[in-house]
């Protein structure tokens, strides 16, 4: 009887540390996850071929570095979202040679999420798949994370084109804050903008 009382304890001690393993297992699964498929979309975007340049304004380095890069690519369209008065983005890009007809700018974003959200369906009725993305290095990770979900959503895929100053990245938690609100969008139409009015949910680019 002690025998039989003593194995089962033994049992009940080693289904412990299996018990602890699967759930971390269970709470280590969506991050496992999300990167599988960020690793998935970099090799995407290291094969695509962009459409479109977008630019998401709240600097002017963007910009000007954007008129550059333009240059370059002399086929593909310009859509800049928000930023620098309109006046002074024409400006830029009339400098660099860019004729007027290439360059789109869109006033409706108030954020990083929303320069997403108001565009998305305008590319997509252009049958764009693919644009590079331009903005500012230490913003271009919580960039990337909306705009994989949000035109991701709609199969536009992302080529990241980080304009260099030299900064630390963001904070990790404002890519989970607007991660979230990209899935609200998704999932419900709605960025969760006025949520933040009273306190930390928005934020301004």
């Amino acid at each position: 009887m002690l025998l039989r009382i003593s194995a089962s304890k033994q049992q009940g001690l080693s289904s412990k540390p299996r018990q602890s393993k699967v759930k971390l297992l269970l709470w280590l699964m969506p991050f496992l996850s999300l990167w599988l498929i960020s690793g998935y979309k970099q090799i995407q975007s290291y094969f695509l071929q962009p459409e479109a340049i977008l630019v998401l304004g709240g600097e002017e380095e963007r910009e000007l570095f954007a008129a550059k890069f333009a240059q370059e690519h002399p086929k593909l369209e310009i859509w800049v979202s928000s930023g620098s008065p309109e006046w002074y983005t024409n400006r830029v890009f009339a400098k660099a040679g860019i004729k007027k007809d290439r360059l789109h700018i869109d006033r409706q974003a108030t954020d990083t999420v929303t320069n997403f959200t108001t565009l998305v369906d305008k590319l997509e009725a252009k049958g764009i798949d693919g644009v590079y993305l331009i903005t500012s290095d230490d913003h271009m990770r919580r960039a990337r994370v909306i705009g994989e979900i949000v035109f991701g959503s709609r199969g536009i895929l992302l080529k990241p084109v980080p304009v260099k100053l030299g900064r630390k990245p963001e904070p990790i938690e404002k890519c989970f804050r607007d991660g979230a609100r990209s899935l609200l969008w998704v999932t419900t139409g709605h960025t969760g903008a006025t949520l933040g009015q009273s306190g930390g949910f928005i934020n301004k680019k």
